[in-house]
């Protein structure tokens, strides 16, 4: 056991956190008085919402989410439609340097788009750099309205791409730089080395997961509705962490680069994950949507706990462990076999859940017998469907002999 109490600092390549957990570009950092409060709440760091020049005009629509929910209207996935910042740049010099004047011990990361143009990239990052910030974040991977004026996800698709846009400000930037990759590629390995060959410090990842939320069936209008009308938007919320875990992990396997890991973050357990694939901090923007950004006190009570309880000295302890595990499907072992079990035969009310899983989408391996479940072992396949339809956490799979 530690003899004090675990650390949640952690470092990401040169920035250091009092905890891994940052405010993610969005709708939570659009203002410096939104990431002061969540400084004072005790978040580690913030991605300011992205800044891009004056030219470039922003105009949102309304209404611009969309959510999907479970039966308690818990949120399951989120998807929005709404831009980048609306705020001047000199706002954001303004609001940056006082950010960092009140908050000199936080991590206050401008995230910055511009043009193709990539003088316009350098100038942007050389200003928000003047102004204090500690990193600049490239947004190459915003999937809705940008794409269509040739920036956002229009670069992150493309290695060429990504990598001109990261030599251009590594050529002028002084401070740590940070490319955020989009998922919406056949394959991220190839994006991600592009931005590390061009002097990216640090990857975070992932931007939201294009999509089409769903459609009113009464009125067949696509949501959110826009007079009527829709586009594809960004998919967030828990639904997307298998997609960002994926791939921070992927990108932890193949390249010697720190990552931030984004994507479905709302408890201390998903971060814990990240971690765990290989990122070195996490940052979280639809969960403070839905909760408030005091949720970070749980966080890190939360987190700590966990180290404490794995006897982990830190977050650095916990960082990769879940790697040398994640291979490919050939390399599984054929020899293990699992059975299900009712382990917890009280909990059972009989509702036949199991056994129509196992009849129409296993191998008729469970039925009923006397108004009870019963399992034949020598036709369970060992898939575990039972397992997950179970309501009751009834059956459990066991190690066969």
């Amino acid at each position: 056991m530690p003899a004090t109490d675990p650390s949640l600092e952690t470092t990401v390549g040169p920035l250091a956190l009092g905890n891994p957990f940052l405010l993610a570009s969005g709708p939570p950092t659009a203002s410096g008085e939104q990431i002061r409060h969540a400084f004072r709440l005790g978040w580690a760091g913030a991605v300011t919402k992205t800044i891009v020049p004056d030219a470039m005009e922003i105009r949102d629509v309304s209404p611009r989410f969309a959510a999907w929910k479970d039966g308690n209207s818990g949120l399951l996935g989120f998807e929005n439609i709404e831009l980048l910042s609306r705020k001047s740049v000199s706002y954001w010099t303004g609001e940056v340097a006082a950010t960092k004047k009140e908050f000199p011990d936080r991590v206050l990361v401008a995230s910055i788009m511009a043009s193709p143009d990539p003088g316009e990239w350098q100038e942007l990052a050389c200003t928000v750099q003047d102004a204090g910030a500690d990193a600049i974040e490239l947004n190459v991977s915003c999937p809705h309205g940008m794409p269509e004026r040739g920036v956002g996800a229009a670069i992150g698709q493309h290695p060429d791409l990504v990598r001109e846009a990261t030599r251009a400000v590594r050529q002028v930037a002084t401070v740590p730089l940070i490319v955020k990759l989009t998922p919406n590629v056949t394959d991220i390995v190839p994006v991600a080395g592009a931005a590390v060959d061009a002097g990216a410090d640090i990857l975070a990842a992932i931007n939201t997961v294009q999509c089409l939320m769903g459609i009113d069936l009464e009125t067949l209008e696509p949501n959110p509705p826009v007079a009527g009308f829709s586009t594809y938007g960004g998919y967030s919320g828990p639904a997307v962490k298998p997609i960002g875990l994926k791939m921070i992990s992927q990108i932890a396997r193949e390249l010697p680069v720190p990552l931030m890991g984004i994507g479905g973050i709302s408890r201390w357990q998903d971060a814990a994950e990240y971690i765990a694939a290989g990122a070195s901090a996490v940052q979280v923007c639809t969960a403070v949507m839905w909760e408030g950004a005091g949720i970070i006190r749980g966080m890190n009570a939360g987190l700590s706990g966990y180290l404490l309880r794995k006897q982990f000295a830190g977050v650095g302890a916990l960082r990769g462990r879940a790697l040398p595990l994640i291979g490919t499907h050939a390399a599984l072992s054929r020899s293990v076999h699992r059975f299900a079990a009712r382990v917890f035969p009280e909990r059972c009310r009989s509702c036949g859940r199991c056994v129509t899983a196992c009849r129409d989408g296993g191998y008729h391996a469970i039925s009923m017998v006397g108004g009870e479940v019963a399992i034949d072992r020598d036709r369970c396949d060992g898939c575990s469907l039972c397992s997950h339809v179970c309501p009751e956490g009834v059956i459990v799979m066991l190690s066969g002999a």
